[in-house]
């Protein structure tokens, strides 16, 4: 049984942002620190990446853990009520995520995943931040496909 009113239910999800989340804006703010120019969510890439970068044919998306199902992450958790219907729709969201990677793929565009989870460290410990920048500064150099955070 759910502790809200339908009502309530409701208005909570429709205030959930799809762009512009704010681990979106913060990972741009420090691509764009380090000199990276960037799209954002470029209707011409397979997905809509949160972030396109052009010049090193990168997509990269910032996925909430909850929604996208990041596994063995305290924030994608199962609500308790509606249970069938939150399967259904994390399993619509895993399929989908799926077939943009294969898409990405075949047009040879590489693919960066940050979870909302390692955002979170990265606000709150300056090493860390620096360690995953590094990584993903590696990982545009590459020829790697593919790589999470």
């Amino acid at each position: 049984m759910d502790i809200k009113s339908p009502e309530e239910r409701s208005k909570n999800m429709a205030a959930i942002r799809s762009k512009n989340t704010r681990p979106e804006i913060y990972f741009r703010k420090l691509l764009f620190a380090k000199g990276y120019r960037y799209g954002i969510n470029s209707g011409k890439i397979p997905g809509h990446p949160d972030i396109y970068l052009r010049k090193y044919n990168t997509a990269i998306f910032i996925h909430g853990c909850f929604w996208h199902r990041h596994g063995d992450c305290k924030y994608a958790y199962m609500p308790k009520s509606r249970v069938e219907f939150w399967q259904k729709k994390f399993e619509a969201n895993i399929n989908r995520d799926l077939a943009v990677r294969m898409k990405l793929q075949d047009k040879d565009i590489k693919c960066l995943i940050v979870w909302e989870c390692t955002i979170r460290r990265m606000e709150k410990e300056s090493e860390i931040c620096e360690k995953y920048l590094r990584i993903t500064e590696d990982f545009f150099g590459t020829s790697k496909m593919f790589l999470e955070l």
